[in-house]
């Protein structure tokens, strides 16, 4: 299987750990500080959504859930994807081709020797994943998140 090189580059960015960068810059709408966010997190919860790191890929039950419902940000509980738009991309993350409106900021990601575009929840600034432009129609773009960003609620 051809797979995109994002997902050929993501075993290195799991060896060499989190970037020194912390999560987007606010001001965001939901705001801790970080004793508070290492509180409510689980410490891998915390590298991908505070410190910018990257799950293993193949390791969220999200991955391969298919279930009607919507994809919330676990730092703040808001709506972020919906199922409809979600779909197999054969990378190990969960992936889909359109976000909902107002959910998400996307900034300049310059890390592991490439440029790509990293998206974050626009309420509380928690790291998701990356966009890339190698999706299905109709938008043709990839959002491929980390599983433990995100929260199911079933329709």
């Amino acid at each position: 299987m051809n797979r995109p090189l994002s997902v050929l580059a993501a075993p290195f960015a799991a060896a060499f750990g989190s970037k020194s960068a912390t999560a987007a810059e606010g001001p965001f709408e939901v705001t801790r500080t970080d004793a508070e966010w290492r509180a409510m997190l689980t410490n891998a919860q915390y590298r991908v959504m505070r410190q910018e790191g990257t799950e293993r890929a193949g390791s969220s039950p999200l991955d391969k859930n298919y279930a009607a419902g919507v994809y919330h940000c676990r730092g703040c509980d808001q709506a972020l994807y919906a199922s409809e738009h979600k779909y197999d991309s054969g990378t190990g993350w969960p992936s889909f081709f359109d976000v909902l409106p107002s959910a998400i900021e996307t900034k300049e990601d310059n890390s592991l020797f490439s440029m790509r575009t990293e998206c974050h929840c626009d309420r509380c600034g928690s790291h998701l994943g990356h966009i890339f432009w190698d999706g299905p129609a109709p938008t043709g773009k990839r959002h491929c998140l980390n599983g433990v960003s995100l929260v199911f609620r079933a329709a």
